[in-house]
């Protein structure tokens, strides 16, 4: 029996640099894969540094730390009777030590965040008028999760700002806080001040724009936020998806 033939030298050159080719192909396609991968990974790091960056600074606004200083030395000026000052200061301080000490992570025990929203409210009624009508109502069922800080603060403040003080009719402020399915849902509603017919008011501001804004990079496609603003009242309606 013969046995098989010897390939050609053209043959092995041929089937070598087909070889070749086919290999440097592949390295070149796995090259390209890993540094398409690492190139990713550098993007998204980068994001993440720019998103925290942002963050940062917008969560700054929210931290007076002058005023944290001087807290001690205008309690010891107020007059020693006069209870409800002292009563205000205290809770004024609480409320900066909660800004100062405890927001400074990424979430917070949703409990830590209602009392902060207590006190504000506290705060508010004992400097407002007495024909204000406030309503806080924070449903049982809201406990026992964390979410970013200093999200809800920023509706709250604007409708305590620009509530309305007419005396000829009903002055109010509604804030409302419960979950809804696996939904935690905001709601605040304040009446307007109106003069010669027309509201006075337009709810804008850098709080407002910062709340927005870190929504949308703390719970993309995560949230759902309805601003009402109307004659006579202005509304909030923020949806959190809490999974």
């Amino acid at each position: 029996m013969k046995g098989k033939p010897q390939p050609s030298f053209r043959e092995i050159f041929i089937n070598s640099l087909l070889n070749i080719f086919v290999w440097s192909i592949c390295l070149i396609a796995a090259t390209l894969i890993i540094e398409k991968i690492r190139f990713q990974k550098f993007l998204e790091a980068l994001e993440k540094e720019k998103t925290k960056n942002e963050l940062d600074f917008l969560k700054a606004q929210f931290n007076p730390h002058f005023l944290f200083n001087s807290i001690n030395s205008i309690y010891g000026h107020i007059d020693k009777g006069n209870i409800q000052a002292r009563k205000m200061l205290l809770t004024f301080s609480e409320m900066l030590r909660y800004q100062l000490y405890e927001c400074n992570t990424d979430k917070i025990p949703i409990e830590k965040e209602i009392n902060y929203i207590k006190n504000y409210v506290a705060l508010q009624q004992s400097r407002k008028e007495e024909n204000l009508c406030v309503q806080l109502c924070v449903d049982d069922k809201v406990k026992g999760f964390s979410i970013a800080p200093m999200l809800f603060i920023a509706f709250i403040e604007n409708a305590f700002k620009y509530v309305s003080s007419d005396e000829l009719k009903e002055n109010k402020v509604n804030i409302l806080l419960y979950c809804e399915n696996e939904d935690l849902v905001f709601e605040s509603l304040n009446t307007k001040e109106k003069v010669n017919g027309h509201a006075v008011i337009n709810h804008k501001g850098i709080g407002i724009s910062n709340v927005k804004r870190r929504l949308e990079l703390l719970y993309p496609n995560h949230h759902q936020l309805q601003i009402i603003n109307k004659d006579e009242y202005y509304s909030v309606h923020l949806k959190l998806k809490l999974s």
